[in-house]
């Protein structure tokens, strides 16, 4: 079984699917639920329902919070190597869910923000493959120095590396040169245009400097792969679209179980996409059952 780490956010989501517009200064009648979230913890729960073992490493508070995303994770099949603030509380992300499925987030990394480079431990890479790296650790200058350091370490262990940007708005000058060397870099359209000005496919190309390869998503769009030999592009799978948070996390964990066990290009994409059009048929950014979605 591949083994995975994976280093990024955990905490709770509060998912509010509202039907119309919310009123501001009033009352606007939703369904809520509280489920596990944070990119990192995402991205290693669908990990575990690929059939790779992930190891998480993540901060969290010493609240109830905490110790609940610990126990859902574990449940789940995920390996929780978690720093325990004594401060901070536990991330939480209260998300917006209109009529569409499309979400809006209000996120409190909470002890994640003060993720430091000694909450990873060196002996987790080894004999681990790949670290995957959620983009949220890096876009947060508290935490950035962290994520530095665990590329950095990841390499000199020989593991092979991938980033996911995660927020176009947050990308900052600097960014490409924190992920210079990195394997795989998983942008959605609008991160490819915040790194290369458009939103083609084929710009990622000029990414090529800087990884050697780019994973892009483009929702309904479907995905692309552009490397060296030039772009690969597979449709996305046509579902109904329930609630889209997690849905790049679950498609940078399909690829990765499938192109971590010698799957071609294309059957990378295949299993990036398939992850995640089963996220967005359902309410919440982690597999509502648990269970293996093997790569094809």
């Amino acid at each position: 079984m591949t083994r995975v780490v994976v280093v990024g956010d955990a905490g709770l989501d509060v998912v509010a699917r509202h039907s119309g517009p919310v009123v501001h200064g009033g009352d606007s009648r939703a369904s809520v639920t509280i489920e596990p979230g944070g990119a990192g913890a995402n991205t290693a729960v669908w990990l575990a329902a690929c059939g790779a073992s992930p190891v998480l490493v993540a901060r969290v508070g010493a609240d109830p919070a905490g110790r609940q995303v610990h126990a859902e994770l574990t449940s789940a099949g995920v390996r929780c190597a978690f720093a325990v603030d004594p401060e901070a509380a536990t991330c939480c992300v209260v998300v917006l869910v209109d009529d569409t499925g499309q979400r809006s987030m209000l996120p409190d990394r909470g002890a994640n923000a003060r993720f430091a480079p000694g909450d990873v431990d060196p002996a987790l890479l080894r004999g681990a493959s790949h670290l995957h790296l959620s983009g949220y650790v890096l876009l947060d200058a508290s935490s950035r120095p962290a994520g530095v350091a665990a590329l950095r370490a990841a390499r000199e262990a020989g593991l092979t590396t991938s980033v996911d940007p995660q927020s176009a708005a947050l990308v900052y000058d600097g960014f490409l040169d924190d992920v210079r060397g990195v394997d795989l870099l998983l942008p959605n359209t609008e991160e490819l245009v915040a790194l290369t000005g458009s939103a083609s496919p084929a710009s990622a190309s000029a990414l090529l400097d800087v990884a050697g390869a780019v994973a892009l998503t483009s929702g309904a769009g479907g995905a692309s792969w552009v490397d060296a030999d030039g772009v690969l592009s597979v449709p996305a799978e046509d579902v109904d679209c329930v609630d889209s948070t997690g849905a790049g996390d679950a498609f940078d964990a399909g690829l990765l179980a499938a192109w971590l066990t010698g799957a071609s290009r294309r059957d990378a994409l295949l299993g990036g996409v398939r992850a995640a059009a089963r996220a967005v048929s359902s309410v919440g950014a982690q597999p509502p059952v648990p269970g293996a979605l093997s790569p094809r």
